[in-house]
């Protein structure tokens, strides 16, 4: 094998490794066996904005030739599968068959191993919860041998530790995902326009409940009486009686499509300040004021950038960072503090959704706990950037709030523990199952989570 570069999403800290590329279930024990100095770490579709699926000098594990449909049950929804069958892939199998993946992160090229390693969770957090929420057994090679997993088993904590964990207990082969039933392949959907963050806060507290999904768009350049403007859109799996006739006999079909490609050169600054803000006032005044009941197409609602072929593209060669972030229901005025401080900045957040998470599951590393996430996207190369961040970080771990560590490519190691106070206890798993440090990526290097440079 040669040394490859690679790079998260968003194209900011690329590093070379040695590739390895299973298409058995078998190859992957050789490999745990006699892992490169570096260590060993688990890649899927490359969705991971951050560092979290490389490691430099090691080996990264391809895990996307794993991707059989192992068992499928039509009357139950559940199915068994290998850990590189990608969401896409589970929507182009079933949804025509009446059902649909529980949890949808903004992409559907996610693969099931990656959805369980990040522990994803999409726009029904405060309804269904994360992914590792609706896995009812999975199977794990580990540096000290096979595992299989449940929930609640013997070894329950090691799945916990598992799911959000990073691919840093071992890889995942197998998993048993429990898919939703649907009539449809459309969401029926409410908008509503909001003047400022408090309106919006007010109405997704009053609201949410009544709604399978929720997720508002933010303008992070708005000031004043306008500050966290927004567009609030909610919604739930439309009925096969609510289609026009016309509709229903096609209503489970399923046909994604690229509509267009980002060339592999984009000039630098094509997303800034000016073109960001003017993006902005156009999204929030085309949106309606208040419209019911409108039905709107599963790929579009979930996945829009999907349409898109290589999005990352246009934040140019410089690349961009995700940053997501949580606090805790009673810290509102912390949110509101980091949308004033960005606000102020004018970093130009091309992408800037607010979603209300309902309570976290047992998982140390899962990033989901009951409040308020706000996710940003902005290029890297917006002025004084880091330091924006490391004082949002401050904040955020302060009053009991984390950051989304399979999206991140920044934090400092000292805050980890703040903002995971079950770390010990992950680390306490991850020492039975990986005492030598076998699994390991340039993220855990770089948090602390592994010895090394």
């Amino acid at each position: 094998m040669k040394p490859e570069c690679l790079a998260g999403w968003g194209r900011t800290a690329p590093s070379r490794a040695y590739i390895a590329r299973p298409h058995q279930l078998g190859q992957l024990s050789d490999l745990m066996e006699s892992p490169a100095p570096r260590g060993i770490v688990a890649r899927g579709l490359g969705r991971s904005y951050g560092d979290a699926a490389q490691c430099a000098g090691g080996t990264v594990v391809d895990v996307t030739g794993l991707d059989r449909i192992r068992q499928a049950d039509l009357t139950t929804g559940q199915v068994r599968v290998e850990a590189g069958v990608s969401l896409e892939a589970l929507m182009r199998a079933f949804l025509p068959r009446g059902w649909f993946i529980p949890v949808s992160p903004g992409t559907r090229h996610v693969t099931v191993g990656g959805a369980l390693a990040a522990d994803i969770h999409g726009k029904n957090h405060h309804q269904d919860g994360s992914f590792a929420n609706h896995v009812s057994s999975l199977d794990l090679i580990s540096p000290t041998g096979p595992r299989s997993l449940t929930p609640s088993g013997p070894e329950a904590d090691l799945y916990w530790a598992t799911a959000g964990g990073l691919g840093l207990t071992g890889i995942i082969t197998e998993a048993t995902v429990s898919l939703m039933a649907v009539e449809t392949n459309r969401v029926r959907v409410d908008t509503e326009r909001l003047a400022n963050l408090d309106e919006l806060m007010a109405a997704m507290e009053a609201g949410d409940e009544a709604y399978r999904y929720s997720v508002a768009w933010v303008d992070c350049l708005a000031k004043g009486r306008s500050l966290g403007r927004a567009v609030l859109t909610r919604g739930d799996h439309a009925t096969l009686a609510e289609l026009p006739a016309k509709q229903r006999p096609a209503a489970l079909a399923y046909d994604p499509r690229v509509r267009v490609r980002v060339p592999a050169v984009v000039p630098g600054g094509l997303l800034n300040l000016a073109t960001v803000r003017a993006f902005n006032e156009l999204w929030y005044r085309k949106a309606p004021r208040r419209e019911h009941g409108r039905l709107h197409p599963l790929t579009g609602f979930f996945h829009p950038l999907d349409a898109i072929g290589s999005w990352n593209r246009l934040y140019g060669s410089r690349g961009f960072l995700q940053y997501q972030l949580v606090v805790p229901f009673g810290a509102e005025d912390t949110l509101r503090l980091c949308v004033e401080r960005l606000s102020d900045s004018g970093c130009a957040s091309f992408l800037a959704v607010l979603k209300r998470f309902g309570p976290g599951d047992p998982g140390p590393l899962s990033f989901p706990m009951a409040g308020w996430t706000l996710a940003l996207d902005i290029p890297a190369g917006a002025p004084q950037l880091w330091s924006l961040l490391d004082g949002l970080d401050e904040e955020v771990a302060g009053c009991g709030g984390r950051v989304y560590l399979a999206k991140d490519s920044r934090l400092r190691p000292e805050l980890l523990p703040n903002m995971y106070p079950l770390l010990d206890k992950w680390k306490a798993v991850r020492d039975q199952v990986d005492p030598d440090r076998v699994l390991s990526s340039d993220l855990a290097r770089r948090l602390g989570l592994v010895e090394g440079p």
